[in-house]
């Protein structure tokens, strides 16, 4: 049975063919050759692939620089070298494929980045993008508001960490560690083992409670940072500390006040259809008001 399931979390779904993947460095990566093989129907996708690379590479274009070999179970039961990329990595290689079934792709790929230039222009429309994607998937409008504002005060607290001169992806990673420890008395990927959730993001799975409670350790670093002006990572990562602390404590006053515990195991992995149907009929309240009013 074990094998059964690890063999179907290796697989994906895509133009109704089966692509392999495996998981690597905290995100899934995909074969290119079955991702080729798929969007093109050559009888030989391998060969298709290697000569993509060469014809990209005579243009200037290096694609093996967004590949990894990584080993995938063959037809055969043996599992070998393949190349494999990751879903960033995919959306560049099919740019590069001249077919029919390529060109949705090609064309949504356009229609994000223009989306993009003109949320650059307007972060609002980032917001309102933000929170209709929240919205279709099911949460209520008092949870987006915290999701929303929780990212906000991310994007304050990371920024303070690029004045310290830290290193972004090694050093945040590891200051983030301690703030949701002293918080919750665990790090962020112990956490995701209690909610039961692997590549998922944790916020994303967190409640209204926890959500605050995450804000409150960040909010308070970025103003003790502010303030001492740390120099060095030990530095930054004692303020860290305390910042998480004064939330920890919050949260064990919080807990001893609601006779439970504030990190619970709960998880949006499933959001309440009940809470799905609700969302559409207002929906359906606010289309029909509309057409009323007009």
């Amino acid at each position: 049975m074990k094998d059964i399931e690890d063999k179907q979390k290796s697989l994906a779904v895509f133009q109704n063919k089966n692509i392999r993947r495996t998981w690597h460095n905290n995100e899934w990566w995909f074969s290119v050759v079955d991702v080729v093989g798929a969007l093109t129907d050559s009888e030989n996708p391998r060969n298709y692939w290697n000569m993509l690379k060469i014809r990209e590479f005579e243009n200037g274009v290096e694609l093996n620089t967004i590949c990894v070999q990584l080993k995938l179970l063959s037809s055969d039961g043996k599992k070998y070298l393949t190349d494999c990329s990751n879903t960033e990595g995919l959306f560049r290689i099919i740019q590069s494929i001249p077919s029919k079934k390529a060109e949705p792709f090609k064309l949504w790929l356009a229609k994000t980045g223009y989306e993009r230039v003109k949320e650059i222009e307007n972060p609002e429309l980032a917001q309102q993008r933000i929170r209709q994607t929240y919205r279709l998937k099911g949460y209520s409008d008092e949870w987006i508001e915290k999701r929303i504002r929780g990212i906000a005060i991310r994007d304050e607290l990371t920024e303070e960490w690029k004045e310290r001169d830290l290193k972004e992806h090694k050093d945040f990673s590891i200051l983030t560690s301690e703030i949701s420890k002293a918080t919750f008395d665990m790090t962020p990927k112990e956490y995701k083992e209690h909610k039961g959730l692997k590549d998922q993001n944790l916020r994303d799975h967190m409640d209204e409670l926890e959500l605050i409670f995450t804000m409150l350790g960040e909010k308070v670093t970025t103003e003790i940072s502010k303030t001492e002006k740390p120099k060095g990572f030990d530095n930054n990562k004692i303020v860290a500390k305390k910042g998480g602390t004064v939330a920890g404590n919050a949260r064990k006053d919080t807990e001893k006040a609601i006779g439970r515990k504030v990190a619970t195991k709960n998880n949006y992995l499933e959001i309440p259809e009940k809470q799905k149907k609700l969302l559409k009929s207002k929906k359906l309240r606010k289309i029909k008001y509309k057409k009323k009013k007009i």
